[in-house]
C-alpha cells in the first residue's frame, strides 16, 4: 500500500467513525443507553454511518463550525426573547398581535439547504417558514408582521450561508 493510499485509508476510516460517534450518540439520546438498547444501536450507528458516507461523500468546503455556533447562539437568544414576547402578549390582551405573511427575498436556492434554513428558523417562536413563495423565496407566516422580521431572517440567513462556507445556495 503506496502512503496515499494508507492516507485516503486513514482519512475515510476517521470519516466513518467520526459519523458513527455522531449517529450513536444520537441514537444514545433517542433511546437511551440502556444495556438491551445499546448492541442495536452500536450496529445501527455502525451501518448509517458507513452508508452515510456512500450516500452523503464529504465535501471539499465543509461547514465553518464559527459560523455555525454564532447561529446557534443568536437563535438560542431570539428562543428567549421571542418566547418572552409571545408570553407577555398572551397574558397582556391590550399588547396587539398583527399575525401575516412575510415574503423574505431568501438567496438560498430551493433544496436542501433551504430546507435546513426553515427548519433552523422555525425554532425561533414567532415564525413558522411554510415553504417556497410562487415567486422565489420564503414565505414565513409570523405573529406580528409590524416587527422586522425580514431584516432578523437576513441575519440569520447570512449566518447560515457563512456556515456553508460563503456564496453556496445550495448543500
Amino acid at each position: 500500500m503506496t502512503m496515499a493510499e494508507s492516507d485516503r485509508a486513514r482519512f475515510w476510516f476517521r470519516l466513518v467513525t467520526v459519523r458513527w460517534i455522531g449517529l450513536l450518540l444520537t441514537w444514545i439520546v433517542i433511546a437511551g443507553a440502556s444495556p438491551p438498547n445499546l448492541p442495536a444501536g452500536i450496529i445501527a450507528a455502525g451501518i448509517a454511518a458507513w452508508v452515510s458516507v456512500l450516500v452523503r461523500p464529504p465535501r471539499k468546503q465543509p461547514v465553518s463550525p464559527a459560523p455555525l455556533l454564532r447561529l446557534g447562539g443568536r437563535l438560542l437568544v431570539q428562543s428567549v426573547v421571542a418566547g418572552w414576547d409571545i408570553a407577555r402578549r398572551a397574558f397582556d390582551p391590550v399588547l396587539p398581535l398583527k399575525p401575516g405573511l412575510v415574503r423574505f427575498p431568501s438567496r438560498l436556492a430551493p433544496g436542501p439547504a433551504q430546507a435546513a434554513y426553515s427548519t433552523i428558523i422555525s425554532m425561533v417562536p414567532g415564525t413558522l417558514p411554510l415553504g417556497p413563495a410562487p415567486d422565489g423565496g420564503l414565505l414565513v407566516h409570523c405573529l406580528d408582521t409590524t416587527q422586522p422580521v425580514a431584516a432578523g431572517l437576513a441575519r440569520d440567513e447570512a449566518l447560515w450561508l457563512r456556515a456553508l462556507g460563503g456564496a453556496r445556495t445550495d448543500v
